[in-house]
């Protein structure tokens, strides 16, 4: 795993081998965030980053800039590692150890960016649960955008919030913002897979 931009571009990390998790693969993270980079200047960004696994895209964050980072995930090893590469790096990165949907429903914040990344596994309801809780609690501020990482099974354009989506192998990433803004975006979408 490397962090591909910003203050640590290039820098490789080695989280232990038996963690549970799938990491985002560095072509993926490269166009997702060109696309941030079109929207966002990084260094004015407070992130949460949901099932954070190694930290790869919190790192990612770190290294351009943005502050305060919240990383969540469940398992301990996780939030182990990310905790000694915050250290090492000094990022301002916050890592909880929680089930996503516990701190979903008891958080309070003002993100701008929201990135999550469940299991592919997880259930179609589990997904959309997800972003009915980030504007039900009205987690992210007005000009802010979640992105979900998903396979090309789980469908999600259906959601009010939907905003555009992507695809990279077989990785697709769906935004979402308060208001759709696709008369801004319609060519975001003449890439993407059925």
């Amino acid at each position: 795993m490397r962090i591909i931009s910003g203050k640590y571009k290039g820098r490789r990390l080695s989280p232990p081998k038996n963690l549970p998790v799938r990491p985002t693969t560095d072509m993926s993270k490269e166009a997702l965030f060109n696309i941030l980079n079109n929207h966002f200047n990084f260094s004015e960004l407070k992130v949460l980053d949901l099932f954070a696994g190694t930290g790869n895209i919190s790192f990612e964050f770190a290294s351009r800039g943005s502050e305060p980072i919240v990383s969540v995930d469940a398992d301990f090893g996780c939030i182990s590692f990310i905790k000694k590469i915050t250290t090492e790096f000094e990022f301002n990165i916050t890592a909880i150890k929680s089930d996503v949907f516990k701190f979903l429903e008891k958080t309070k914040g003002d993100f701008d960016i929201i990135f999550a990344d469940p299991p592919y596994g997880m259930e179609q309801k589990d997904f959309e649960r997800i972003v009915q809780l980030v504007f039900e609690n009205e987690l992210m501020n007005e000009e802010g955008m979640m992105i979900m990482e998903h396979s090309k099974h789980t469908k999600l354009e259906h959601l009010a919030q939907f905003s555009f989506q992507k695809n990279y192998g077989g990785s697709t990433f769906s935004f979402f913002e308060w208001e759709n803004k696709s008369e801004n975006d319609e060519n975001e979408d003449d890439d993407s897979e059925e």
